[in-house]
């Protein structure tokens, strides 16, 4: 029987995530607080610093909306990898299947979600870069905004691009209706604006904040995107030279694996770009990241979806400390002394989202747990294959082996570049395994999906399933100017 409960809480969210493109929602000073979508526009806005900086948090505040890190996000990213099944109960969201098995289609509500959510935060963006420049007031912060902004709309186009391959470009407010109804980009013209935004954004950004901005986007963030960008494009020079920027930067590896996706954990030393999430006393519209509630313990904290695979289980090293900390195993005491219930639906859930019970949970479960996007971990990781790809041995060694260690395992050895780039792609899937889905992605980028995949008896199709469908909707509301995706 279907969780009712499930579908009241996923149709309220879904009907919140349905801004008009065209409409924007004011919020307060605070960084955190931010009304839900839908309020009523101000009939002046875009005058003084204040609304500038109103603005810009809008931006970050839809980076936790329902379709950009819950059920279209983890459907798309993550159990579409070896890495997640379904998870939840047979009759529960049958339609995940689709993803798991790559048989879905066009008219998939979560992927015409996933496109409305990330452009809904380009509009953000857009509306920001459009306006801000026209406000008088203290320049520098000024400056910094719009490069924000910039960095902010580069992490949405970067979603984009690798779901969907060649997206429009919409680079400031549409006011035509050939700029609201715009063809495709190229998956190359993508990837320069993208990279034009995040090298403008890193020029600005500083390199911290003081503690009321701690979640802003840094120097750090846009370099590090920017070094994943060109990693995805084998540009392995400009992944070297930008990691090693980074790496520059004062960022280190935190001791415990485990406390980074503590609530204590977060913003850490390691910590380059989080999503951030609180619950603000008295506004539980305002709380509204619903990312660890979907995947939490079924029956005890949250839905249980998107579950660790056995073969995910399999992949860590005797002695590997990421295990107990990515997995939460059905019937274990966790740390924190909570007892998972043993008679749970799933055998396995994401321990990375597991809040513990003894937190405060007002306005439900999970919803002061950071979303990890970036980390300097995975910028480690990324020097690593880089350095492998140019032959530069002493640096892999270097990079991959801090990673290990902090894991609790020896340094690797191995004996050809061959050999080391899947030590290293490896090491990729047991270090971020669910956090914020690199698996799929990675899998496409690296030319093995459709192999491994397969093999996990997915129906993976090479020359089609790297990317997925354009929603059917959006290619309606552009009269078809919108070109759909080769096999679909």
């Amino acid at each position: 029987m279907e969780n009712r409960l499930y579908h009241k809480k996923r149709r309220s969210w879904l009907l919140a995530g349905t801004l008009s493109l065209g409409l924007f929602y004011s919020c307060s000073d605070s960084f955190l607080d931010v009304p839900p979508e839908g309020q009523a526009v101000e009939t002046q806005f875009f005058q003084t610093q204040a609304h500038a900086l109103q603005a810009v948090n809008s931006i970050y505040g839809n980076l936790r909306e329902w379709n950009n890190i819950a059920f279209a996000h983890l459907a798309l990213t993550t159990v579409s990898s070896d890495d997640a099944d379904k998870g939840s109960v047979p009759g529960d969201a049958g339609f995940m299947n689709l993803y798991d098995q790559f048989t879905v289609t066009p008219t998939e509500g979560q992927l015409n979600g996933y496109w409305v959510g990330q452009y809904q935060g380009i509009n953000l963006t857009n509306r920001v870069l459009d306006n801000v420049p026209g406000i008088t007031m203290d320049e520098a912060l000024k400056t910094r905004l719009l490069a924000e902004a910039k960095f902010l709309r580069a992490y949405h186009y970067f979603n984009l691009v690798r779901a969907f391959g060649g997206v429009p470009i919409i680079s400031s407010v549409p006011e035509t209706p050939e700029e609201l109804n715009p063809v495709r980009n190229s998956r190359e013209e993508v990837y320069a604006f993208i990279e034009q935004d995040l090298t403008e954004a890193a020029a600005v950004l500083p390199t911290a904040y003081t503690a009321s901005d701690v979640g802003r986007a840094t120097k750090g963030a846009a370099l590090g995107m920017l070094a994943k960008v060109k990693l995805y494009q084998s540009e392995w020079q400009d992944v070297l030279s930008l990691t090693e920027q980074v790496m520059g930067l004062g960022y280190s590896l935190t001791p415990d694996f485990y406390q980074i996706f503590r609530i204590s954990g977060e913003n850490n030393s390691e910590s380059i770009f989080e999503i951030q999430a609180q619950t603000i006393p008295g506004n539980c519209d305002a709380s509204n990241s619903q990312w660890a509630e979907v995947q939490a313990v079924r029956e005890q904290f949250g839905w249980g979806f998107f579950t660790p695979t056995e073969d995910l289980v399999n992949a860590f090293e005797p002695g590997d400390e990421r295990k107990e900390a990515t997995i939460l195993f059905r019937g274990e005491t966790t740390p924190e002394g909570d007892i998972i219930n043993p008679n749970a639906p799933n055998p396995r859930y994401n321990q990375k989202a597991y809040v513990p019970s003894s937190v405060t949970q007002v306005c439900g479960y999970g919803k002061d747990q950071n979303i990890r996007i970036l980390r300097y971990a995975e910028v480690l990781l990324m020097h690593a294959e880089a350095a492998n790809e140019l032959g530069q041995t002493g640096k892999v060694e270097s990079s991959l082996n801090m990673v290990r260690e902090r894991a609790g395992l020896d340094p690797i050895s191995y004996t050809t570049k061959e050999d080391m780039r899947l030590k290293i792609w490896h090491e990729r899937r047991v270090e971020l395994a669910l956090e914020n889905g690199e698996r799929f992605y990675d899998l496409v980028r690296q030319g093995r999906a459709e192999q491994v995949l397969r093999a996990h008896g997915k129906n993976f199709t090479a020359g089609k399933n790297e990317v997925f469908p354009i929603p059917l909707n959006q290619i309606t509301l552009s009269g078809g100017r919108l070109e759909q995706n080769p096999g679909y």
